[in-house]
């Protein structure tokens, strides 16, 4: 699963004299069945790039003022994609101090619209092929042992709100939203 193998991993931008780095600690799953998912009311000019290939950047905007990035991860045609909620930040902190006007790291990149801040991501990375970027992209990191990741609702809707598609580094203090207390569920699917 995409969004379960996603924590840990690095997301890496390469900007002329900075290279900017995380550990991604936090994302939440959306699929075309989904009713809190973009996609599930079928393709729009806004949702199209969530239709595939798989590996490009879903950048879309919210409450007019936060851009918020995603990883598509369905198959050509369909409408899955991983919302990326927090990263441990970890090179490139004084850049992203300078974009987001905040010197404590954990409210940096804590937070779907805080990380794309923190990482300079807009409307023109809408689309960009992170398999083949050599700018933006995911690397390998450092894997998570099943017992170290949450599992749980997905933060800030209310359509589908009980779905456990949101996955978190237990116990790191960049990920965007505490746990509410009760037992971790599996969530396992095919994203």
């Amino acid at each position: 699963m995409v969004a379960r193998d996603l924590i840990g991993r690095l997301l890496v931008r390469r900007i002329p004299a900075v290279t900017l780095m995380g550990r991604i600690v936090e994302c939440e799953a959306y699929q075309e069945d989904d009713p809190a998912s973009h996609s599930f009311r079928g393709m729009t000019n806004r949702t199209e790039v969530m239709f595939g290939p798989a590996g490009r950047l879903y950048v879309y905007f919210t409450y007019g003022m936060h851009f918020c990035m995603n990883l598509v991860t369905g198959r050509d045609g369909e409408g899955s994609a991983v919302l990326l909620r927090a990263v441990e930040p970890l090179e490139g902190l004084e850049w992203m101090r300078q974009r987001r006007g905040v010197a404590d790291p954990r409210l940096l990149c804590s937070g779907p619209a805080r990380l794309t801040e923190a990482y300079g991501i807009g409307r023109a990375e809408n689309g960009m092929d992170l398999l083949a970027a050599r700018d933006l992209f995911v690397a390998r990191g450092r894997p998570v042992s099943d017992e170290s990741v949450g599992v749980g609702p997905r933060v800030g809707i209310t359509a589908a709100a009980e779905r456990p598609w949101r996955f978190y580094e237990l116990g790191n203090r960049f990920v965007s939203r505490r746990a509410r207390p009760g037992p971790a569920t599996s969530g396992r699917g095919g994203w």
